[in-house]
């Protein structure tokens, strides 16, 4: 009989220091995957004010990005570097220069915009669809300022841009989203991330 307890105690004394270790000793987390972005768009399309935020920065400290900058925006599962482009008129013309090493594009545009600008901003677009360092990545395109009153739906931009056509083959989404409703845009970027993780999938497949 003695012998019994002595086992069943045992027993649970290893089932103790089994769950200790589940609960206490499971180490660090495996590290987030890492993702290299290039973040495109005219002045005043939002791109930085969309960055700060998904960084927790201060509004009240955000400068248009008038060179280039880059930024670690870190998600549950990815963390993404971005590098911002600005979107003056001498500025660019040498946005190509940034895009080695590109993973995934990100296009802001204004959707409260003047149809000149748009049609800037649809060239632009055009252009970095069909550019040879690009044309392969997942682009994330971002239909800003949709709390504004002259807001163009997705739908009009999507006509517009003439995505359809264009984009035919490649991998891109096109989401309305505005400061406001931040986790809308959150939900964006997690669906690129879902692309750029297909993306790193796709040679094992062969």
């Amino acid at each position: 009989m003695s012998e019994c307890i002595q086992l069943s105690f045992a027993v649970c004394r290893i089932g103790i220091y089994t769950c200790f270790r589940a609960l206490c000793c499971k180490g660090p987390p495996p590290p987030r995957p890492e993702y290299d972005l290039v973040c495109i768009g005219l002045t005043g399309s939002g791109k930085t004010s969309l960055l700060s935020q998904l960084c927790s920065e201060n509004r009240e400290n955000i400068v248009s990005t008038t060179g280039f900058s880059i930024k670690a925006v870190p998600f549950q599962n990815a963390i993404l570097n971005v590098k911002e482009l600005g979107g003056a008129d001498n500025i660019r013309k040498y946005w190509s220069r940034y895009y080695q090493g590109s993973q995934g594009v990100i296009f802001v545009l204004d959707s409260a915009s003047s149809e000149d600008d748009l049609e800037i901003a649809r060239n632009e677009l055009h252009s970095a669809l069909q550019h040879p360092q690009l044309c392969t990545l997942p682009f994330l395109i971002l239909a800003n300022h949709q709390d504004k009153p002259a807001a163009r739906s997705v739908q009009e931009i999507k006509k517009y841009l003439e995505l359809e056509p264009l984009a035919r083959g490649k991998r891109w989404i096109l989401k309305p989203c505005s400061l406001d409703n931040m986790e809308a845009v959150k939900d964006s970027f997690g669906l690129l991330i879902n692309l750029l993780e297909d993306s790193e999938l796709e040679p094992s497949r062969i």
